[in-house]
């Protein structure tokens, strides 16, 4: 597979992963709080992780340890708290549609932060995009609103610490492997997730039936939507543009619908349109 094909190959399975990682969320909610989720999901994926990596940890340079520090905090750690404590007050549409700030928070950052290099038909596809998420999110039956905004800020928060965290990731890791990268960000991150745990009281109510049905969920979540995700997700970081890369988010609002229909929820014929214009948007910010 030569390497046009294999980011779009990469960003499709990203956005089928991800997209389902909201369902997720909420299925583990019904039983654990936002920091118990949080500090689980980072657990069950640093532990798969460090299970297929533990050999490339030496690999590390000492002065690469800092940005994997950086990298875990802003591209894992964090967000994972962020988003189980909006999901507990907004819907996952709107937080699967805030997420599509992404690229735009990526490029802004990484223009004015990293001194990278972009074109016009980048921010063109980028609005493009947004705009397809938009329209897919808000012309459906069960369009939502909130008036929950500082639960809308804590997902804009999320975007703003993804789009630093691609930027570091190209700028000062693009020379390794992704699963160095992904070990290293677990190694980093098990213990705090694990201290956070511990201080939310999860071990006197981990025999409760409620509680272990929702860790399932959140196994699923941590080992396929934080580990396997980032190992292809740093892949495609390093054969594209950081662009291109986070254009997955505008992906995952079409993967959220699609479990509704799941749930006998018919997508209408503006929410296909709005499918369509986040594909050429996405074609549109893949030029370099």
């Amino acid at each position: 597979m030569n390497p046009r094909q294999l980011k779009w190959f990469l960003l499709i399975i990203l956005a089928l992963i991800w997209g389902s990682s909201f369902i997720l969320i909420k299925k583990g909610l019904v039983a654990l709080t936002p920091y118990q989720l949080g500090s689980l999901r980072m657990i069950f994926a640093s532990l798969f992780l460090l299970v297929i990596g533990f050999r490339k940890l030496p690999e590390i340079p000492l002065d690469k340890w800092k940005f994997m520090a950086l990298t875990a905090l802003l591209g894992i750690f964090i967000p994972a708290y962020l988003f189980a404590i909006a999901e507990t007050k907004i819907g996952s549409s709107i937080t699967g549609v805030l997420n599509a700030l992404t690229p735009l928070n990526s490029l802004i950052l990484g223009g004015l932060l990293f001194g990278l290099n972009f074109r016009r038909t980048q921010i063109l596809g980028v609005a493009i995009g947004f705009f397809g998420s938009l329209l897919l999110v808000f012309t459906g039956n069960d369009a939502q609103t909130t008036t929950h905004f500082g639960y809308v800020f804590i997902v804009f928060i999320a975007t703003l610490c993804y789009g630093l965290n691609v930027n570091i990731l190209k700028k000062y890791l693009s020379d390794m492997s992704s699963l160095t990268i992904a070990t290293g960000n677990s190694a980093t991150m098990i213990l705090p997730a694990f201290a956070i745990l511990r201080c939310t009281g999860f071990f006197g109510a981990v025999h409760i039936p409620a509680v272990q049905h929702s860790m399932l969920f959140i196994m699923v979540l941590g080992v396929f939507g934080t580990g396997v995700a980032n190992l292809l997700f740093f892949r495609l970081i390093q054969i594209s543009s950081t662009v291109f890369a986070t254009s997955v988010t505008y992906l995952i609002p079409i993967v959220a619908f699609f479990w509704g229909l799941v749930d006998n929820e018919m997508l209408s014929a503006m929410q296909f349109v709005g499918a369509c214009i986040i594909l050429f948007g996405i074609y549109l910010s893949s030029k370099k």
